[in-house]
């Protein structure tokens, strides 16, 4: 038996090579050959992501991503979407049943939240105080809504009557609003806008994609009808995946249209049904879910859920107080002057006299391994922006950010100004 396993082995191993031979031949007389650089392994480097998103995964939903894979419609599965389902409606502090988690980035989730509460011809208003106003307003524009448009510079925000006059004058069916505006670094105010929407039968959307985990947002009491936010920001998971809620108020609206959504991807009929919150006894296939996105997801909410959303808001406050004192202390201005409304998760920095935002990234990703970022939007040029979002909102990140600023603008040229 030991000389029979022998021939066994030679055999195997003259097919192999056989095989490798035939595959060698047969790509050489291929057009295109296989690229260089897919035939040997890529190391990744390890940053430290400190800019406004992605931010960096904790090793425990690394593991979490890495799990077997399963089916989309396994029973597995579904239960895992209902865990996801159960963490969504804790974060946003809500009990809708249309609580679920978009396959995309935060962007999927405008999208979604704009194709399923818009028709053509409807209009809405959209508070612009950052980019993320301006790409909703885009979005809706191609939908054919009419859009209508508040517009508040780089830096500011909107008082609840400055938004009640333009519900009163555009008499929207949605008012559009960023919660956590990263481009500015903008915390805006959401106690009362709810009502005031309600009181002029139109319905509250909020962009919470930077916002959520790190400072207080409840969808219930505070009346907002259709929240979303992303998987990469306070959540600490890969992008991919995008939790978003619709009130029985955004339901009635948006399964009860006159036209389908112009997105079939994104209509929520099939994606309720999908996710079991339809109240129909038998999902039906709609897509291929992002299953092992749905595992990191699952196992960053897990984190939030234990740490609990009170202390996560509390430790994004009291980092972000620490930061910004540093800040000053080094001589650096904050762009957001008024300090309640200064987003804790990213911190917008005057960008420095003199100095080009560029090379101060550049160095301090070369020197550092530190990601931070220049301005987005409308804050391109004026800004430098710095993201300590879920496990990477800590006082020893502060001390580092601080000290790669200083260390950069030791070593940066500085022009005359």
């Amino acid at each position: 038996s030991g000389e029979a396993g022998v021939q066994r082995g030679q055999l195997a191993a003259s097919i192999l090579l056989q095989s490798h031979t035939l595959s060698d031949r047969n790509m050489a007389s291929l057009p295109i050959p296989p690229p260089a650089c897919l035939l040997k392994p890529y190391a990744v480097p390890y940053r430290y992501m400190l800019g406004p998103g992605p931010s960096n995964v904790p090793p425990r939903i690394l593991a979490a991503g890495a799990q077997s894979m399963l089916g989309h419609m396994h029973a597995e599965t579904l239960e895992i979407m209902s865990h996801i389902t159960s963490g969504i409606q804790y974060a946003f502090q809500t009990q809708n049943e249309v609580t679920l988690a978009v396959s995309g980035p935060g962007h999927a989730a405008m999208e979604c939240a704009l194709f399923n509460s818009l028709e053509p011809g409807e209009s809405v208003l959209i508070a612009v105080n950052g980019i993320w106003g301006e790409r909703a307003a885009e979005i809706a524009e191609r939908i054919g809504a009419k859009v209508n448009t508040i517009v508040q510079a780089a830096g500011g925000y909107f008082t609840n009557q400055e938004i009640e006059q333009a519900l009163v004058k555009y008499k929207p069916v949605l008012l559009f609003l960023c919660h956590g505006e990263s481009s500015t670094g903008v915390l805006h105010p959401l106690d009362g806008i709810g009502d005031l929407c309600h009181k002029h039968n139109c319905l509250f959307l909020v962009d919470s994609v930077a916002a959520l985990g790190g400072t207080p947002v409840y969808m219930d009491k505070q009346g907002i009808d259709i929240l979303y936010t992303g998987s990469q920001k306070v959540l600490n998971a890969p992008p991919g995946t995008a939790p978003i809620s619709f009130s029985e108020r955004a339901c009635q609206k948006a399964f009860n249209r006159k036209s389908k959504p112009v997105s079939y991807f994104l209509d929520l009929s099939w994606l309720a049904n999908y996710w079991g919150c339809d109240g129909k006894a038998m999902r039906i296939y709609h897509h291929t879910g992002p299953v092992t996105g749905f595992f990191t997801l699952r196992e960053a909410l897990c984190i939030l859920a234990e740490t609990g959303l009170e202390n996560s808001w509390k430790r994004h406050k009291e980092v972000a107080e620490y930061f910004h004192k540093g800040l000053e202390d080094m001589g650096l201005k904050l762009f957001v002057s008024e300090k309640k409304a200064r987003l804790p998760t990213v911190t917008t920095i005057v960008s420095p006299p003199g100095y080009d935002w560029k090379e101060i990234t550049a160095y301090i990703m070369k020197n550092h391994h530190i990601e931070i970022s220049g301005g987005l939007g409308p804050s391109v040029g004026m800004v430098l922006r710095v993201g300590l979002m879920g496990c990477n909102s800590s006082k020893p990140n502060v001390d580092m950010v601080l000290a790669a600023l200083a260390d950069a603008l030791k070593h940066c040229h500085k022009s005359r100004v």
